[in-house]
C-alpha cells in the first residue's frame, strides 16, 4: 500500500469512487476507442444509477470522455463543455448481473463510426476495474502501462505479439487473453513494467489478424 492508496486522489467532486473514479472509466473509454466521441449512451447501475445526480457521476464519466483528469476543474462543466464538442450522450439504467454496485457500461462512437463498448467498476479510492471490452472480459485497472489489443484467434498470434513487446526490451508483468470462441475474436490486456514506444505499438497493429491496439500509459505517482 502507498500514500495514494491511504489519502485517496487529488480530484474534482464529492466523491472517489462516485466523481474520480467515473472520471477515470470515461477517459480509458475514451483512450480504449482512440479518438474524440460523438455519441455515447452510458447506463448505470447499483448506486451509480441512484446518486449520480448528487454526486457528480454523470459530469465525471462525460469529462472522461471528452479527456479531462480528475482534477480537471472543469469537470463541473463537462455536461454543456459536450455539446459544445459535438458528443452526443445518454443515461440509462441497466439491470446486471453479479456486478459491482459502481459499474457503469458505456457504448460510445466517433465521427468514423468506430465503436467500442466498456463495462467498468468504480471499486473505492478513485480505482477502478475494466471488467469487459466489447463483450470481451479484460480484468485490468488501468494503473500499470498497458496494452489492449483486439485480434482474430489464430495460433501463433500471442506468440507474435509477445517477441514485439520482447524486441522493444519491455517486460510483461500480467497477460490476461480471453477469446469468444476458438477461431474468433479475442482480447489480449497486457501490463508492463516500463512505458511502450509509439514503434511497439506501431508494429503491433501491423500484425495480421490484429484489429486494434489501445495504449494506456500508466499515471504518474499521484496524478490525478
Amino acid at each position: 500500500m502507498d500514500l495514494f492508496d491511504i489519502i485517496g486522489p487529488i480530484m474534482i467532486g464529492p466523491s472517489s469512487s462516485h466523481t474520480a473514479g467515473a472520471a477515470r472509466i470515461g477517459k480509458i473509454t475514451r483512450m480504449l476507442l482512440g479518438s474524440q466521441p460523438v455519441e455515447a449512451r452510458i447506463g448505470l447501475w447499483g448506486s451509480f444509477q441512484k446518486t449520480y445526480l448528487g454526486h457528480g457521476t454523470d459530469k465525471a464519466l462525460i469529462g472522461g470522455l471528452l479527456g479531462m483528469e480528475v482534477d480537471d476543474i472543469r469537470l463541473r462543466d463537462s455536461l454543456s463543455l459536450a455539446r459544445e464538442a459535438g458528443l452526443a450522450y445518454s443515461f440509462y439504467n441497466v439491470r446486471l448481473k453479479d456486478a459491482h454496485p459502481n459499474t457503469v457500461v458505456l457504448e460510445v462512437a466517433d465521427e468514423l463510426g468506430r465503436q467500442v463498448k466498456v463495462q467498468a467498476a468504480s471499486v473505492g479510492g478513485g480505482e477502478i476495474v475494466i471488467r469487459s471490452i466489447d463483450d470481451l472480459e479484460a480484468g485490468f485497472s488501468g494503473k500499470e502501462n498497458t496494452l489492449v489489443i483486439t485480434h482474430h484467434d489464430t495460433p501463433g498470434m500471442i506468440a507474435g505479439m509477445t517477441r514485439e513487446i520482447a524486441a522493444s526490451r519491455l517486460n510483461i508483468a500480467t497477460m490476461r487473453v480471453f477469446r469468444q470462441s476458438a477461431g474468433g475474436q479475442a482480447l489480449v490486456a497486457l501490463e508492463l513494467d516500463s512505458p511502450a514506444d509509439p514503434g511497439l505499438i506501431e508494429r503491433l497493429k501491423a500484425l495480421a489478424g490484429v484489429y486494434h491496439v489501445a495504449y494506456l500509459a500508466a499515471r504518474e505517482q499521484g496524478e490525478e
